[in-house]
């Protein structure tokens, strides 16, 4: 059976985890001959300001700070809040997260994560608290909202900053307030790999209106003037290109939402009841930033490990992403870390070796999602 599944159901061309949203052409010529025509290219240009207010409609905050990456924007987020000594984050996470600590001289606190979202466990985080912590710094994992009012309950009676990483979290909407303004600051990634793209770029959003002007500080080497630094910044601005690229993707997020949603419910249905397969990205329309479709696969139900079946998946062309992997907390400069004991973070170590993350996006054919599924059903029955 297992050959003639090789023989009926191996895509000719190889099916991505992701492909980028690309905008029309043309409107993107028409937004560069405009760019050129100003002869301003970067440094704060109409491109970037018309994003600005853009995404301020769209993601319904009040503040945002536009940079040329996420990662970028997180450094130098943390940066303006002035955190010293530990930061309570989660060790399932792309190593931007804790890199930003790091680059700040922050000292990672990893948290055990919950089984259900992936996300930080809220209820673990009061006893990892200690005189030296400056804050909480959550992921949303794979779009999945954290507990944000458990969190921030712990933050304010410990007097902590919390800042989230969002960067899969565009447009999410939580107890009908958008995700950006939970926390004293959120990071959006604008990837090309992301719901929303700027090819590479971020930003920051925040509820504090006097960080506005730090932030344009520190993004742009800390010059107040000409010729006058008054704070030791880098160079972080996004450029007026990709904001033209931003503008124009824009346009076509809600179509490709909708068209994710589709996708969605079919892998949801053609998944269910295979034993070992449990779907973690569930929520759907504002709950939900459709950015990735997430899998985990459980070798004793299944029949086989996580790995396994992705190394199959690629024999009919079909390309998975174990991810996030390896936890954080196994970088080799975290191994005097206590929090990263293996012990500490038993969940966390149970759901890297499980995780899956499947083909999704938007020009993604139902009929392909389909066989993908047809595939790993077929996988399964084989090995019975």
């Amino acid at each position: 059976m297992k050959e003639e599944i090789l023989l009926t159901k191996v895509f000719e061309q190889p099916i991505y985890v992701t492909r980028p949203l690309l905008p029309n052409k043309e409107e993107v010529y028409k937004k560069i001959d405009e760019i050129w025509e100003s002869k301003w290219i970067t440094n704060n240009g109409r491109q970037l300001r018309n994003l600005e207010e853009k995404l301020k409609n769209h993601l319904k905050i009040n503040n945002i700070s536009l940079f040329n990456n996420g990662t970028m924007a997180l450094i130098l987020g943390l940066k303006s809040l002035n955190l010293r000594g530990e930061v309570i984050t989660t060790p399932f996470t792309f190593p931007a997260t804790t890199q930003a600590l790091d680059w700040n001289n922050l000292t990672p606190i990893f948290c055990d994560i919950e089984p259900d979202t992936l996300n930080i466990n809220a209820d673990l985080i009061e006893p990892l608290i200690t005189e030296n912590t400056s804050a909480i710094l959550a992921v949303h994992v794979f779009g999945n909202p954290c507990e944000v009012e458990k969190i921030q309950q712990v933050a304010s009676k410990y007097n902590l900053k919390v800042i989230y990483d969002a960067a899969h979290a565009f447009g999410t909407i939580v107890n009908g307030k958008p995700i950006g303004s939970y926390g004293d600051m959120s990071m959006f990634s604008f990837h090309a790999t992301k719901l929303f793209n700027t090819i590479e770029g971020g930003a920051l959003t925040f509820n504090d209106n006097t960080l506005s002007e730090k932030l344009e500080l520190l993004k742009n080497f800390g010059l107040k003037e000409s010729e006058k630094v008054i704070l030791s910044g880098l160079n972080a601005k996004m450029n007026e290109i990709q904001a033209a690229i931003g503008l124009e993707v824009l346009n076509s997020v809600e179509i490709e939402r909708l068209k994710r949603d589709k996708i969605k419910r079919t892998y949801e249905t053609h998944l269910q009841n295979i034993p070992g397969i449990r779907i973690i990205t569930r929520l759907e329309k504002e709950l939900s930033s459709y950015q990735y479709f997430v899998i985990e696969v459980d070798e004793v139900l299944f029949g086989k490990s996580r790995d396994w079946l992705q190394k199959e998946l690629e024999k009919y062309n079909i390309y998975t992403r174990k991810y996030f992997y390896p936890l954080c907390s196994d970088f080799y400069w975290y191994k005097n870390n206590k929090s990263a004991d293996s012990l500490s973070l038993p969940q966390a170590y149970k759901s890297v070796n499980q995780v899956l993350a499947l083909p999704y996006y938007g020009d993604l054919s139902i009929q392909n999602v389909i066989t993908i599924c047809e595939i790993i059903r077929d996988l399964h029955i084989n090995l019975n």
